[in-house]
């Protein structure tokens, strides 16, 4: 059967078909301070804290991104709040395959679904994060091109478009060219490991991309080097002897920051985001509403790091920093500091945010002063 989101007419004969799957638990774990929600009780947990869904509002704006680039396309999804709704909202002309879904969606589902869909469409959309990447590899055939929304906790494989709106480039690009596609690896991490601090990075399938430097993110890159090292210590030593004692200091996650804390002597959490208030902890690993209470009791400065071989400084595994904690802070009273080698690792130098909120995405684009160094500076485009 036929849903028209935008008319009453049919659609037309020869249209472009996406495939769409979105996962609609993906993402709640974020703002609530957990590193994914992989597992049923994780989940129970994140739902009991307050997490949200952002799957929707993304496939959404996704969608819509779609639809200008692509004004003929024809989706075709998942009933209810694997698809249909998403096309619906987005005014998108969309096919239902008739599935049947488990009341809360599970990797059943999603296998399912991409069985299904993987014959039927020239490209297979899916909102997620790194979990649901993994699902997909292991349902449909490694020739099938797809392309994820990023909505997940952990968006560090190089699957993933840079943000919703870059979906629609990515996919009126391979429109034109259905050849220009590559295998990226699937990573994901030890949901465990990332909870005490260790970082654990497995591959664990390969996905055909749409080929687009412009439009899709890289893969996360790996975090230690002796160079490294050395020059985190460097920088972290000129953030420590720059903090001011009338300001309250939130530590982003990462190795970077977690330099910072080692200076302090502060135990920080290395995925977590905690606050610093004279050289004292004052919360450790916060979630979103927590740290929206706490940048409002003192004039506070976030200090973050971009996720390397991305360049995401806002909106990737660091969630917990809510677009309303960021209003709070302040533009002026954020800092980013990246070492040299990280920064040159960087596709073209630029850094990005993907807030959710696109209106303060828009805010804070142009050229910001990173510190690279001890008292080293450069000017990188933000994006």
């Amino acid at each position: 059967m036929i849903r028209d989101g935008s008319r009453d007419a049919e659609a037309p004969e020869e249209v472009p078909n996406v495939g769409l799957i979105v996962n609609p638990i993906a993402g709640i774990g974020g703002a609530v301070g957990l590193k994914g929600t992989d597992r049923p009780e994780i989940l129970e947990e994140a739902l009991r804290r307050g997490g949200h869904s952002v799957a929707p509002e993304r496939s959404i704006r996704a969608l819509k991104a779609v639809k200008r680039n692509l004004p003929g396309v024809n989706v075709i999804t998942c009933p209810g709040e694997m698809g249909e709704n998403e096309a619906a909202a987005a005014a998108v002309h969309c096919d239902v395959i008739p599935i049947q879904l488990m009341e809360r969606t599970t990797a059943v589902d999603t296998l399912k679904a991409a069985k299904e869909l993987e014959h039927k469409v020239s490209l297979l959309l899916f909102a997620g994060g790194d979990g649901t990447a993994r699902d997909i590899s292991e349902a449909v055939d490694a020739h099938i091109p797809v392309l994820g929304i990023p909505c997940g906790v952990k968006n560090y494989s190089g699957v993933f478009a840079s943000s919703p709106e870059a979906v629609g480039g990515a996919v009126a690009l391979f429109m034109e060219n259905k050849n220009a596609t590559v295998d990226s690896e699937v990573l994901d991490f030890d949901e465990d490991s990332m909870r005490n601090g260790r970082i654990q990075t497995r591959i664990c399938g390969i996905l055909r991309v749409p080929s687009s430097r412009r439009f899709m993110q890289n893969a996360k890159s790996a975090p230690f080097s002796l160079e490294g090292d050395i020059e985190q210590e460097a920088l972290a030593k000129f953030v420590v002897e720059d903090m001011d004692k009338e300001l309250q200091y939130v530590l982003g996650p990462g190795s970077t920051s977690s330099k910072v804390a080692e200076l302090l002597d502060v135990q920080k959490t290395l995925l977590g985001v905690d606050v610093i208030f004279r050289g004292k902890l004052v919360a450790r690993d916060v979630t979103g509403r927590e740290l929206e209470e706490l940048v409002r009791m003192r004039s506070t400065k976030l200090v973050i790091s971009p996720i390397g071989g991305q360049g995401h400084i806002l909106g990737r595994g660091n969630q917990q920093i809510t677009p309303i904690v960021i209003r709070a802070i302040g533009k002026e009273n954020i800092m980013v500091i990246c070492t040299r080698s990280k920064l040159a690792n960087l596709p073209e130098r630029k850094l990005h945010v993907d807030t959710g909120d696109v209106r303060l995405d828009n805010e804070l684009v142009g050229y910001w002063r990173i510190v690279v160094g001890y008292r080293e500076f450069a000017i990188v485009k933000v994006d």
